[in-house]
């Protein structure tokens, strides 16, 4: 286990590592989880799941990321723990996102980013990087279907127990990322999807009431409309009483004289 880095500097880093934290929790992926050890929030342990139609597909791998205390304007370092036949166990990993490259590296990525490119790396040639190796398809195979029952002595979960029921990621749908915005432009079709569904189950009862209000909105027009007969019908008897009246004093005066 890491001893915890130097406590100058780090209020930037703490920050930003507890917005992640946050961030994981409240989005979660079906590819991979993550979240710091107990007494050091600077010692990630993650489990990633091997991406489909690949040797890696059906194993779950565990690793730590250790992120330096300058967090994050220089990378992390990463390395798998469980044997996948790709990587070396308890090794730095050498990719343009660990701490290999800081040339490469860019503040606006996060964990996240760093968990969806290895997944997207998993079968890609290794070509001699530092921490690669370059076992062939059937023996990756056979490490993928005994990497679900590996226990990390760390965090003691079982690999399996972290994904039971979930389908492994589809590399068509998961690129590698160049930016954080790449990863959050991933889930933005999922989050269309539910915005749609919430649209179909409140468009109805929107509906409703207006349909009702219906009879209700020409009832005030109903009665206008008789209150408009009612005063003309009066008006009419009025001028009626008032002419017969006229006569009738006229007939009056013509037999008085």
């Amino acid at each position: 286990m890491s001893s915890p880095p130097s406590r100058v500097g780090q209020s930037g880093a703490v920050k930003r590592i507890l917005q992640e934290i946050r961030e994981m929790r409240q989005a979660g992926s079906g590819d991979f989880v993550a979240a710091p050890l107990d007494d050091n929030m600077f010692d990630w342990h993650f489990t990633i799941r091997g991406p489909r139609d690949t040797e890696f597909e059906g194993g779950i791998y565990h690793g730590r990321i250790v992120l330096p205390s300058d967090y994050p304007f220089k990378p992390p370092d990463l390395m798998l723990l469980t044997p996948s036949g790709r990587f070396e166990t308890g090794k730095k990993i050498c990719l343009s996102i660990s701490g290999f490259h800081p040339e490469f590296w860019q503040p606006s990525w996060s964990i996240r980013t760093v968990l969806v490119a290895l997944i997207a790396f998993l079968p890609t040639d290794p070509q001699g990087a530092i921490g690669s190796l370059e076992y062939s398809k059937e023996e990756r195979r056979a490490f993928a279907a005994q990497s679900t029952s590996w226990k990390c002595p760390v965090c003691g979960v079982v690999n399996a127990d972290h994904f039971s029921t979930q389908q492994a990621p589809n590399l068509e749908q998961r690129p590698i990322p160049d930016t954080e915005r790449q990863v959050a432009d991933q889930h933005e079709p999922a989050a269309e999807q539910q915005r749609a569904s919430v649209a179909e189950h409140v468009a109805p009862a929107e509906q409703t009431p207006r349909q009702e209000e219906s009879p209700r909105t020409q009832a005030p027009t109903t009665a206008h409309q008789a209150s408009s007969a009612s005063g003309s019908d009066v008006l009419w008897s009025a001028i009626t009483l008032t002419l017969f009246i006229s006569i009738l004093a006229i007939l009056i005066k013509k037999i008085v004289v």
